[in-house]
C-alpha cells in the first residue's frame, strides 16, 4: 500500500519521497483509524488526505473553513490530474445541485465543503448517497473553544461521521494547536490520542526576527523597495492601520492589495485574486486574511503590529515559505500595540474568556522581549521541549554585544516594590522618569526615593525596559481590568544583588534579493501560462520547482520529471514551454552548467544549501565536533543539518553520530518516557547524549516502523 502511495506521490505531485510524518498519517488513515495530524504550516498536511483519497474507493470529504482555500486546492488538484470540486456560498444553487449530482455519479475523488453546510439536513441526506471512506478536517483547531479561531459549525463534524454509512475515518489536521486544544480535538472527534501524528512545530526554512524602537514605516518602505520582485504579506491589527498602510504603499509606487472585514465580499475577493495572481506582490491585511491560503511563493511576512496570541502569529507567519525555500518572518513591535490588542479583546469576547486571552497576549509580549532563540520559544509554547538554538533567528544570528543592566533593573524593581506592586507599567515608568502627572502627585509617588532616577530616559524607553524585565520573568503581570506588575522570586534575587541582568543592543534585519536571470525568465513564463489557464502562478509550479529547474536545467522529458514538484500531468501540460525556455537560456549562456547538490537561495545567489555542505563533511567521516570546527558553526547546528538530511532521504548512519553504547540506553529511555517530549527522555540519559542524538534516534526508529 505504501509503495502505491509513493508512486501516486511521484506521478501526481512530482515528489520522490514523503516528508516527515506523512507516511505514518497515511498508514493510519488507510487502516481506518481516526487520526489527528499536527504539522507546521507548509509541512504538507494536505498530502495526508489527498493520497488516501486516491487509494480509497469512493469520495473523500474535506471540511475547510475558507472559500479561498477550497478554490486554490481544487485548482491545484485538477492541474495535477485529480478530479475534485467544492461546495460553498460562492456557488449558485444550480451549481451546488449539479456538483452534488456529479458527486453521486462518482465524478470526484475529493469534495471540499464549508463547515456551515453540515447544518443543512438536505445536504447531509445527499452525502448519505455517496460512498465516503474518509472525512478530512482541515484547520481542526476550529473545533475547540480553546482554539484561536473557534467555529461553532465545526461541532457538527462528529455527527456527520456517525450518520454516514460505512463509518468513515476522521483525519483532523492542524498546525497551531496547544496540548489543551489537541486533547479537545481528540475528545470532540472521537480520536484516540495514541493515534496522534506530530512532526514538531519547527519551521527550519523560516528565520524569525523581532525589531523594536525603529520607525516602522521607514523600515517597510526600505524593505519593500529592496524586494520588489518578491511576494509578501504585511499584517496589521486594525482596518484603519491596513487602509493607511495600503495608501502609503500605493503612494510609494509599490503594487499592493488590501484585505479586511470592512470591505465588501466582492472587493475582498478581487484583491485576493490580484495577490494570488502576482499582480499585487504585497498584501496588506488584518487577520481576516489568510487562513488556508495556499500561495506557496510568499517570501516574507511582516507583522506591522503585535498579534493577539502565538497561535495567530505562527499561523500567519507560517504563510511564508510554504514551498520550503528560505523566507523571513519579521515582527515590528511597539508597546502601544499591547493596548490596541487589549481593546480588541475586550470588545470581541465574552467576559469569561478575557483573562485567558490576556494571558496569551502577555506571552506574545514576552516573545518580543526574550533574548533566547525565537524558534525555540515558539515550539515550547505549543508544548514541545525547547530546541537547541535554531541558528537562524535574529537572536541566534546577531553579533550584538550584551550590556550589563543590573543597576537599571534594580532601580525598576525597587520602584515597583515601593509603589506597593499594585500599578501598571506606564505608571511605574512615569514615576521612574519623574513625571509630574496629576495622579502621581496625588498618590505621593513624587516623594519616593525612586522618583525620577531614570529621568534621562523617556517613558516609552522605560516602558520598553519593563517589558524586557517581564520577558526575563523578573517582573510578573497580574491581569485584571487594569493589569499590574509585581516582582517575581527571580526578580528578588536581582534586587538582593545575587543575580546579574544583561541586555543586548538593537536587532539588525536581513534583506532579500534575487538576481538569477533564468529564475526571472521562468517566473515570467509561469505568470503568462497562469493567465492563459486562469489559475494563480504557484498552481503551475512553486518557486522551489522553478529554482530546481535552474539547478538541473532539464532539456528532456526524463530530466524534467526529475525536477522536484513535476509529475506526469505537469510534464504533459507544461513541460514543452519550460524545457524550451531552459534550452534557449543555455544557448545564450553556455557558461551555465548543471550543478549537483547546488541550490539558489532567496537571494538568488548560487550557493550550496548549508545542510548539504555539512553532509559532504559528514560523508568524509568527520565527527560532529570536527564538522562544527571546520564550518565555524555550533555542534547543535551540525546536528540540525544532519536531521534535515535524514528527513530528505539522505543516508545518515547513527553509528557515525551516536556512540553505539548509548543506543540501548536511548531506546530504554524512550520506552520509559514516551516519544511525545524530549526533555523526559533526556533526563534519563547521560549528559553526553544531546537532544540532537535523541531526535536522530527517534527519526530513524520512525522510518523503520513505517517500512515494516
Amino acid at each position: 500500500m505504501l509503495e502505491q502511495a509513493r508512486q501516486l506521490l511521484q506521478s501526481h505531485f512530482g515528489y520522490s519521497s514523503f516528508r516527515s510524518g506523512q507516511e505514518l498519517a497515511i498508514e493510519q488513515v488507510m487502516k481506518g483509524r481516526n487520526t489527528i495530524c499536527v504539522m507546521p504550516t507548509g509541512g504538507g498536511k494536505s498530502i495526508c488526505y489527498q493520497i488516501p483519497a486516491l487509494l480509497l474507493p469512493g469520495m473523500t470529504v474535506v471540511i475547510s473553513p475558507l472559500i479561498s482555500l477550497m478554490k486554490d486546492q481544487v485548482d491545484a488538484l485538477i492541474e495535477a490530474g485529480i478530479s475534485a470540486a467544492y461546495v460553498n456560498s460562492s456557488l449558485s444553487a444550480r451549481d451546488v445541485h449539479d456538483t452534488i449530482e456529479a458527486a453521486k455519479q462518482g465524478a470526484y475523488k475529493l469534495l471540499y465543503i464549508a463547515p456551515e453546510r453540515l447544518e443543512s439536513y438536505t445536504f447531509i441526506e445527499d452525502l448519505k448517497e455517496i460512498p465516503i471512506p474518509l472525512i478530512a478536517v482541515d484547520e481542526a483547531h476550529c473545533v475547540s473553544q480553546w482554539g484561536h479561531d473557534f467555529r461553532p459549525s465545526y461541532r457538527h463534524i462528529q455527527r456527520l461521521a456517525e450518520v454516514l454509512p460505512g463509518q468513515p475515518a476522521v483525519l483532523a489536521l492542524t498546525a497551531t494547536a496547544t496540548p489543551r486544544v489537541r486533547r479537545d480535538i481528540c475528545q470532540l472527534l472521537s480520536i484516540d490520542e495514541a493515534h496522534t501524528v506530530m512532526t514538531g512545530f519547527e519551521r527550519s526554512n523560516l528565520s524569525f526576527s523581532v525589531i523594536q524602537g525603529q520607525d516602522r514605516l521607514a523600515f517597510i518602505k526600505e524593505y519593500l523597495q529592496k524586494n520588489q520582485k518578491e511576494a509578501g504579506i504585511i499584517y496589521a491589527a486594525t482596518r484603519k492601520a491596513v487602509d493607511q498602510l495600503y495608501e502609503k504603499l500605493t503612494k510609494w509606487g509599490i503594487p499592493a492589495a488590501r484585505y479586511h472585514a470592512g470591505m465588501s465580499d466582492d472587493e475582498r475577493m478581487r484583491e485576493q485574486d490580484r495577490f494570488l495572481a502576482d499582480e499585487a506582490l504585497v498584501m496588506v491585511a488584518t487577520n481576516a486574511f489568510g487562513m488556508g491560503i495556499d500561495k506557496s511563493n510568499i517570501r516574507y511576512v511582516i507583522h506591522y503590529q503585535l498579534p493577539k496570541n502565538m497561535e495567530s502569529y505562527y499561523q500567519e507567519a507560517g504563510r511564508a515559505g510554504r514551498d520550503g525555500l528560505d523566507s523571513e518572518c519579521t515582527l515590528l513591535y511597539s508597546p502601544q500595540d499591547v493596548q490596541t490588542q487589549r481593546f480588541l479583546i475586550d470588545q470581541s469576547l465574552e467576559a469569561g474568556r478575557i483573562p485567558g486571552e490576556l494571558q496569551k497576549l502577555q506571552l506574545m509580549v514576552d516573545y518580543c522581549h526574550t533574548e533566547s532563540c525565537l524558534q525555540s520559544y515558539i515550539v515550547h509554547y505549543f508544548g514541545e521541549e525547547p530546541l537547541e538554538p535554531c541558528g537562524r533567528c535574529s537572536n541566534c544570528t546577531d553579533a550584538r554585544d550584551s550590556v550589563d543592566v543590573t543597576k537599571e533593573a534594580q532601580m525598576v524593581l525597587s520602584c515597583v516594590v515601593r509603589m506597593g506592586q499594585r500599578y501598571g507599567k506606564t505608571m511605574v515608568a512615569q514615576v521612574l522618569t519623574g513625571s509630574k502627572n496629576k495622579k502621581i502627585m496625588e498618590f505621593g509617588f513624587h516623594t519616593l526615593s525612586t522618583y525620577g532616577i531614570l529621568q534621562e530616559q523617556s517613558v516609552k524607553e522605560v516602558s520598553g525596559f519593563i517589558d524586557f524585565l517581564i520577558s526575563q520573568e523578573l517582573l510578573g503581570v497580574e491581569h485584571g481590568k487594569f493589569p499590574t506588575i509585581f516582582v517575581t522570586s527571580q526578580g528578588k534575587e536581582v534586587l538582593l544583588g545575587r543575580q546579574e541582568v544583561e541586555r543586548k543592543e538593537a536587532v539588525k534585519t536581513k534583506q532579500l534579493a534575487s538576481d538569477d536571470p533564468l529564475f526571472e525568465e521562468l517566473r515570467g513564463l509561469r505568470k503568462r501560462l497562469a493567465e492563459r489557464v486562469g489559475v494563480p502562478p504557484f498552481v503551475i509550479f512553486s518557486d522551489q520547482t522553478l529554482k530546481d529547474m535552474c539547478i538541473k536545467l532539464p532539456q528532456s522529458e526524463e530530466e524534467f520529471l526529475a525536477v522536484s514538484g513535476v509529475g506526469a500531468s505537469k510534464l504533459e501540460k507544461y513541460g514543452e514551454p519550460f524545457m524550451a525556455a531552459v534550452s534557449a537560456f543555455c544557448e545564450k549562456h553556455p557558461e551555465r552548467e548543471k550543478a549537483s547538490g547546488v541550490s539558489r537561495n532567496v537571494r538568488g545567489t548560487r550557493k550550496r544549501d548549508s545542510h548539504l555542505d555539512t553532509y559532504e563533511l559528514y560523508k568524509q567521516q568527520l565527527s560532529i565536533e570536527e564538522i562544527a570546527k571546520e564550518r565555524g558553526i555550533t555542534s547543535s547546528t551540525v546536528e540540525n543539518h544532519l536531521l534535515r538530511c535524514m528527513e530528505e532521504g539522505m543516508e545518515v548512519a547513527l553509528s557515525g553520530w551516536i556512540p553505539e553504547p548509548y543506543w540501548p540506553l536511548i531506546d530504554q529511555a524512550i520506552q520509559e518516557a514516551g516519544r511525545e517530549k524530549l526533555k523526559p527522555i533526556k533526563e534519563l540519559l547521560p549528559e553526553e547524549v544531546t537532544y540532537g542524538m535523541i531526535k536522530a534516534f527517534l527519526t530513524r526508529s520512525l522510518k523503520e516502523k513505517i517500512s515494516e
